[in-house]
């Protein structure tokens, strides 16, 4: 039997888990579950943005989505990529707390609470909440771009974050909204949730093994792409004026 959450009216909707994917049909259902358990006797709904799948993972969704209400299912005709699937699932969302995750089994669910909370608990003062992997199950060579790839991004953008490429995100749905969107977006949040003058909290996590299939990203993805959005990020912040504290004069009705 599926976990049971709550399925509320919409409107009181607490959290969106947003999952994009492409060919993981394998790690579909067990991954639906512990996000469920994770999360149970929530108001919750969990958005998978399935990114132009060949494989079966739509049918896996809608499989799924028979005996789990708080299941949704949003697919692109075509693969536009990460950013974009993400992009798709916050703006089906009706939750004003969005949480992401990689939908390869390698980002546990079991954190996730922990990443909603400073969400609850900051108000609107803090946007965003990153997870920052411990203990990263990839292999060598994986690593060692990652490595590079924050070094650079670190000393250029200054964010503060040591793991951009962290899918564990919680966010704010209005303040993900306004942000200048293009491809890649994802990796680069932290920065850019800073820019419009919102505080990052981190929480470390646990890596965990691909369950089933394949990565879908190489080196051209985390590398030579990387660096025209790295400048395309800076240009932002360095243009970026600062944010006026506006406050309404309402008429005296005197």
């Amino acid at each position: 039997m599926p976990p049971t959450t709550s399925s509320p009216d919409p409107a009181t909707f607490e959290v969106a888990i947003v999952v994009p994917v492409r060919n993981e049909a394998g790690n579909i259902a067990p991954l639906v579950d512990e996000i469920a358990t994770a999360l149970a006797g929530r108001a919750i709904e969990i958005i998978y943005v399935d990114d132009g799948s060949t494989d079966a993972t739509g049918a896996e969704l809608s499989a799924l989505m028979r005996a789990r209400p708080y299941l949704r299912q949003i697919r692109h005709a075509n693969s536009c990529g990460q950013s974009a699937a993400v992009r798709t699932g916050v703006r089906a969302a009706r939750a004003p707390i969005i949480a992401t995750l990689d939908g390869d089994g390698q980002n546990d669910p079991a954190f996730l609470p922990a990443l909603i909370k400073p969400l609850e608990e900051g108000g609107e003062k803090v946007g965003l909440v990153a997870g920052q992997r411990v203990g990263r199950k990839d292999t060598g060579f994986k690593k060692f771009q990652s490595r590079i790839a924050n070094g650079v991004r670190g000393a250029i953008l200054k964010d503060g974050t040591r793991d951009s490429g962290c899918g564990l995100k919680a966010f704010r749905r209005d303040v993900f909204l306004a942000l200048p969107y293009f491809d890649a977006l994802h990796r680069f949040l932290p920065a850019l949730v800073r820019r419009d003058g919102h505080a990052v909290a981190y929480v470390d996590v646990k890596d965990r093994q691909r369950r089933a299939g394949v990565s879908n990203y190489g080196l051209w993805d985390r590398l030579w792409v990387g660096i025209l959005d790295l400048a395309g990020v800076w240009w932002l912040i360095r243009r970026r004026k600062r944010v006026p504290q506006a406050t309404e004069i309402v008429r005296d009705a005197g």
